[in-house]
């Protein structure tokens, strides 16, 4: 078995609720909604051709219509954006990382314009695990720390500060990261 199988099977039986039912306390998605409990774990690559738009400190930090959308059990989507469609010139590399068990090893990037900074604002797996590679250099950014918008809705980040999904109106949960995670 490929390590990429081990770790997804480890996940697997880890958490009670893995996408393939969801449970009785999840909100039904309404027509045009997705549940977050309807993801799967493992999560799923989907590739996401609405606008993108990252903002901070009045200048397109990204814009995009060839974003990735990872989809994981409980918790709402996180895009990842190519880094063709970023104006890199506002993004330094700095230290730190941190591991995910289905991608891999991510790096950070501060964003910087001007005089001003957000630390850490975005991600990006420059070697991820083979089921991840389409992601590969893409960067994702905290909606919680700057203006995000999916085809011009103003995303909603995702409680819990260290988590980067991006909340829209088309997202119901509960999610992961809001204050009563015992259905996990």
């Amino acid at each position: 078995m490929s390590n990429s199988k081990n770790r997804a099977e480890s996940g697997k039986s880890q958490w009670e609720y893995n996408g393939q039912k969801r449970p009785k306390f999840a909100i039904k998605p309404k027509e045009g909604q997705e549940s977050v409990w309807d993801y799967p774990r493992p999560p799923k690559i989907d590739s996401d051709d609405r606008e993108i738009l990252v903002i901070f400190a009045n200048k397109i930090i990204a814009r995009s219509t060839k974003a990735i959308r990872i989809l994981e059990t409980a918790s709402p989507p996180t895009f990842y954006i190519p880094p063709s469609d970023i104006n890199m010139k506002y993004l330094k590399k700095t230290t730190g990382e941190s591991k995910c068990e289905w991608k891999g090893e991510a790096i950070y990037w501060d964003i910087v314009v001007e005089n001003e900074k957000v630390e850490r604002g975005a991600w990006s797996y420059p070697k991820p695990f083979q089921d991840f590679y389409k992601i590969r250099s893409y960067l994702s950014f905290y909606p919680a720390k700057m203006d995000c918008y999916v085809n011009g809705e103003h995303v909603k980040p995702q409680p819990g500060g260290f988590y980067g999904g991006w909340i829209t109106k088309e997202i119901v949960g509960p999610v992961k990261g809001e204050s009563d995670e015992t259905y996990l």
